[in-house]
Formats: structure tokens, sequence, C-alpha cells
């Protein structure tokens, strides 16, 4: 610990993210990367903007692209706010929205582990209604008194997707409170509640192109709702940094929402490969949660998931063990190509009828 360190540095418990190895080739299988390279027109959208205008700042409205997502969506381009990738958007929500002085917000205890290192960080007190036994919902949980509302639709790692009427019934029991939607995977089989923002002023969908449209090293989030809300987002981003998206990202990103032949078809490859690889490791004794995401979430009745996954590492496959209660016996598997996930359930295969 340096003595230079505020209070807060010394004391936060940082997010800390699916191993990036270097030192030899693994199949990576831990981080719900996309398997698929991102669409042809994002790459020459890109090389095309690698051009002399990089010497001038980019629009830090981002006008072009929030345009053409609220195009897709139905929206208006002030019902967009794009940022550097969703965590970064959902960093921003926190002071956006939520007060360190006011109720307490509410989040599933088994979730993106990201939220309460946010809830720290900007001193948001929470609490966090339990998953049940089979990792569903608590749907009655969030209709108690609260300061806000987070769900990761699908959630993560779990995979589960909680229906469109109960998200309604969620925001009919929430009028006062800023109901966040986290659909980072929701295009793997979910149904977006972007449909629901025209009825409802408190929600807010975030989405990011990390997942279904392979650009996780580009860095781009974006989050629909109302006008009002759109603006707070704005306020504390151009509090922090006007210029969150450069602009080969904003290229980029725009070509990738305007590729919907290749988005479909790489969505839907990973789908058929998902479903496939769920009945294999079925057939292997696994348990294995039923998944609308780009991942699994598996146990086996014998074999401990720690010793699963320190055997697949050394078997050249990364997979993500979290050590944390109640999921400390489960394993979060990204879906890769059908020869990687081929050699996942070979190697998987030897370990437990070993």
């Amino acid at each position: 610990m340096s003595r230079y360190w505020s209070r807060l540095a010394a004391t936060i418990k940082p997010y800390v993210p699916g191993e990036q190895p270097k030192d030899k080739k693994y199949i990576k299988l831990n981080t719900n990367e996309n398997p698929y390279p991102p669409s042809p027109r994002v790459i020459e959208a890109i090389k095309a903007a690698a051009d002399d205008s990089l010497r001038l700042y980019p629009d830090p409205t981002c006008s072009s692209l929030r345009q053409t997502i609220a195009q897709y969506f139905g929206l208006a381009g002030n019902q967009v706010f794009v940022g550097n990738g969703s965590d970064e958007l959902l960093a921003f929500c926190f002071p956006a929205f939520f007060n360190p002085e006011g109720l307490p917000i509410l989040f599933a205890d088994i979730t993106y582990s990201f939220y309460p290192v946010y809830c720290r960080f900007f001193g948001i007190p929470f609490e966090t209604p339990a998953l049940d036994d089979e990792f569903r919902m608590p749907v009655e949980a969030f209709f108690k008194t609260n300061g806000g509302i987070l769900i990761a639709n699908p959630n993560a790692p779990t995979g589960r997707f909680l229906d469109l009427p109960a998200i309604e019934s969620i925001l009919q029991r929430n009028p006062d409170s800023v109901v966040i939607l986290d659909e980072a995977y929701v295009d793997f089989g979910g149904e977006s509640a972007v449909g629901l923002i025209k009825k409802y002023d408190n929600l807010l969908v975030v989405q990011t192109l990390s997942k279904s449209r392979s650009l996780a090293g580009l860095r781009m989030g974006f989050a629909l709702g109302h006008a009002d809300l759109i603006e707070g987002l704005c306020r504390v981003k151009d509090s922090i940094n006007s210029y969150t998206l450069d602009r080969l990202a904003l290229a980029g990103a725009q070509a990738a929402m305007e590729d919907e032949a290749y988005f479909r078809e790489t969505t839907a490859g990973i789908i058929k490969t998902r479903e496939a690889t769920a009945k294999r490791l079925e057939a292997l004794g696994f348990r294995v949660i039923p998944s609308t995401a780009n991942f699994i979430f598996i146990a086996h009745p014998v074999q401990s998931a720690e010793t699963l996954f320190t055997k697949l590492r050394e078997g050249g496959v990364l997979v993500r063990y979290f050590k944390l209660p109640r999921i400390d016996n489960w394993l979060r598997v990204s879906i890769g190509t059908d020869a990687e996930m081929d050699r996942f359930l070979s190697v998987l295969g030897s370990i437990v009828r070993q």
C-alpha cells in the first residue's frame, strides 16, 4: 500500500477481469468474447477513418452514431447515449441516478460482480435479493422501497433470462426509481425491453457491442431511455471526459450497427453451438442452467469446479471460476467455435472419466 494513496484507493476492492494470458496458446472460454471476427464492414470503416482527421478531436456528442442506433431501435436521437464500453456507461449511471445518502439500490446476490464494486466506489448503499436454488430472479423482492434497481438480463454468470412481463411488473411497482436493465447478452436468445421505453420513463436499457457484434476490443456501449435519463448521463460524462469515443471507434461501431445480416448470422451460429454443447455436457453428467447468453453455467456432481478449472487450464482450455458463496462449485463457459467446443468437451470428458 502506497502512502500516497487516498483512503478510497487504499480500501477499494477492484473488479477482477477474466484472465488474458500471454505465456501460451489457450482456447479462451473465460471472458465471453465472440469467437467470430467483426463484420468485414467494420474493418473497412476503421481503415477509412484512419486518416489525417485523427489530429482532430472526435464529435463529443457522437451524433451520427447515436442517430444510427436510434433508428435501429425506433427511438429519437436524444434517447441514446454512447460510451467507452458498457462498463464505463454503467459506472456513469451510479452518480447520475443513485444517491449515497439515499435508500439502498437493489440487485441480485448472484450477478455481474462489477455492481458492488461501483457501489463501494461511489458510496452507494445496496441490498442483494437472493436468487433461488435454480438461480431464478426473485421478482417480488424488487417490489420494496428502494433507491434504484439494476438487473442483468440475461443474468451473469448464470445466463438465465427474466421475461418481459416480470420486468414490466417491476417497473409498475417502482415508478419513482430508475430501473436499469443491463442487456449485454440479450442478443443470444433473450428479448430486449427496449419496447417498454416509450411506456416507462424510468427505464434505462444498456447494451454493448462487445458480445454479439464481436467488438470487445473496440470498447463501445450504449444506453437507451427517456431523454431526461440520457441528459443525466451526459452531465456526468461531460464532467469527466467529453471525448469518450475516438474517431476509429465511432466509425467501427456505426458499421457494426449497419451490418444486420452479419450480426444475425453470427449470433445464430453461437446459439446453435450453445445448445449442442449443453446437450453434450448433460450427457457427461453435468448440470447445465438454461442460458440465453453466449455462455453456459455448469456444475458436476462429483468433480469440484475448482478441480475442473485447474485441470482444464492444464489441458489448454480457460474457463471462468468464481470462488464465491453459492457458486463456488460452478463454472462459466463461454461459447467458442464448434472446433473450440469440441476440444473443450474432449479435455473435460477425459477429466471426469478419470
